[in-house]
């Protein structure tokens, strides 16, 4: 086996989670010493910090911690990312968790693969959206899209469903892709695990899929960045990383690396435009409108291709012109919200 010290390192990004980020780390010390976890304190005024030097102080061997200046969800990545010292990456999200027995699975199989001197670039495996408070859990596999543990490539994969990404949750990367692509989030700014799902995927060059539910998101807070309400507020963070995505987007270049893969960043960009479009309808003020009109002046601009691309998908669908069109869009996202309760 390549030698490194640690098979996985896992990034806990914190903020003000003395309530719940114990749970997580307790299930990512299943992974015991071929893990390493890198608790980030980004700022909390909670116990957050006395919490994490706590867990630093009886798993010394495992446990890492960063105290930093509040900087936002990117920022703890970044910092985390700086100090990795593990063959694979995955950022865990201090009020989520992974299921114990999939994670030493998981791990298992890195092991075995490493010792037949198998290159992975990206591990996916399925998530769970896990409503805590009312009991409702909904899982999101990829059985349909790739060969189950098989080593594979995006050429190779089946076309995925409109309720299907590959969201960060999903993904376990390579440190070295990471590394590749020069990942760097930007700083206060929500949702920029859409960029972690987005901008390495045209470094990967072989993906193996495991049929296993190890992440667990959590669903169900009040202040939680895709509370509804919440997201209305940080729209435009939203948009801001929508255009992230959008400027990293070179179609040509797609085209030779996979035509697959570029399929799948226009479904994953539409859906990241889609979400603008309805929630600017949402909030429904002068302003929003006005907002709506620039996203997609800003896309025709960058790029006239990817601009007819989205205007053919989902996206489109949401920028109906008049009433009819608004009507469409929002009864649309009501019905997908009751049968996938994401938010």
């Amino acid at each position: 086996m390549k030698k490194s010290k640690k098979l996985i390192s896992f990034v806990v990004p914190c903020y003000n989670s003395e309530s719940y980020m114990e749970r997580c780390i307790n299930t990512l010390l299943k992974g015991k010493e071929d893990v390493e976890i890198i608790i980030v304190n980004d700022g909390s005024i909670d116990k957050t910090k006395k919490i994490a030097e706590g867990y630093k102080k009886r798993y010394p061997k495992i446990i890492k911690t960063i105290h930093k200046i509040n900087g936002g969800h990117g920022s703890a990545v970044n910092a985390g990312l700086k100090k990795v010292t593990g063959l694979y990456f995955k950022v865990v999200d201090s009020d989520d968790w992974l299921d114990e027995e999939a994670l030493i699975k998981l791990i298992t199989r890195i092991k075995k693969l490493e010792n037949e001197n198998k290159e992975i670039d990206l591990f996916v495996c399925n998530y769970v959206y896990d409503h805590l408070y009312d009991g409702f859990k909904k899982t999101m596999n990829y059985r349909n899209i790739f060969h189950e543990e098989q080593i594979t490539n995006f050429e190779e994969t089946a076309s995925f469903k409109n309720s299907q990404y590959l969201i960060m949750h999903a993904l376990i990367y390579r440190t070295d892709i990471l590394k590749e692509c020069k990942l760097v989030l930007p700083e206060h700014t929500f949702y920029v695990d859409n960029l972690v799902a987005t901008l390495p995927l045209k470094y990967v060059k072989t993906i193996y899929y495991m049929d296993l539910d190890l992440y667990h998101y959590f669903i169900g807070r009040e202040d939680q960045s895709v509370n509804e309400q919440v997201m209305m507020g940080r729209i435009d963070q939203q948009i801001k990383v929508t255009k992230l995505i959008i400027d990293s987007i070179d179609l040509k270049e797609l085209d030779n690396i996979s035509l697959k893969l570029k399929k799948y960043i226009i479904k994953f960009t539409s859906m990241m435009v889609t979400i603008c479009n309805v929630y600017l309808l949402m909030i429904n003020d002068d302003k929003s409108l006005v907002k709506r009109d620039e996203l997609w002046q800003y896309i025709k601009n960058k790029d006239i291709k990817l601009y007819k691309e989205l205007k053919k998908n989902l996206a489109g669908l949401t920028y109906i012109p008049g009433k009819l069109g608004n009507f469409i869009s929002l009864n649309g996202y009501k019905i997908a919200k009751k049968i996938f309760k994401f938010n």
